[in-house]
């Protein structure tokens, strides 16, 4: 039995920190998973920039708020659905995570949770498990499934690599020049031909 494990952002809806930095003008948090590999490292830098600014959780809801998947991919996310079951693997927080699954109709999601004081500052996030992409990947193929995973940043790599196909999305040019083994696509329609090629 196969099961679809995509990322989330960057593959059906736009980074979340992108669009914060741009409506916030603090031009730091632009930085992803696209450029550090070191997640850790990436969200306590974060956290201490939102600290020095003065800003918390309502402040980045009112931006998710805004947020609409991308062209296509609530289409995308529907057809792949009808044909097999798909589970969203994201290194992002259920409180940012709620209102983009409304619009994109409420598909199955794994990700962490944010630690927010009283006042809304955010204090601290907890992980789901260690490697939480790859992690669920080896753990869903212990349940007997195929696992086919697209996504397209360097923490997708681990479930791309470890699953029975697995395909590059929307990703950088340098993550695609280090790894020309992996499918890379920058449609919908090309994506979901591929991972119905490996559905058979």
């Amino acid at each position: 039995m196969n099961i679809v494990c995509l990322d989330m952002e960057g593959v059906l809806v736009p980074e979340i920190w992108i669009a914060f930095s741009e409506e916030s003008g603090i031009p730091e948090l632009r930085r992803t998973t696209r450029d550090e590999p070191d997640y850790d490292k990436l969200m306590k830098w974060r956290l201490g920039i939102l600290k020095e600014h003065g800003l918390g959780l309502k402040e980045i809801q009112a931006v998710i708020a805004k947020i609409d998947p991308l062209p296509g991919a609530k289409e995308f996310l529907d057809q792949l659905r009808s044909q097999t079951q798909v589970v969203i693997l994201s290194d992002t927080f259920e409180q940012f995570a709620k209102p983009l699954m409304e619009k994109l109709g409420w598909p199955a999601i794994f990700c962490n949770t944010l630690e927010v004081a009283e006042n809304g500052e955010i204090t601290g996030y907890k992980m789901r498990c260690e490697q939480s992409k790859l992690t669920t990947v080896r753990a869903l193929q212990s349940m007997g499934f195929d696992t086919i995973a697209a996504g397209d940043s360097f923490n997708d790599l681990g479930m791309i690599q470890a699953s029975k196909a697995g395909f590059l999305f929307k990703s950088t040019d340098a993550i695609k020049a280090a790894h020309p083994e992996l499918p890379a696509f920058e449609e919908f329609g090309d994506l979901l031909r591929a991972i119905e090629g490996a559905l058979d």
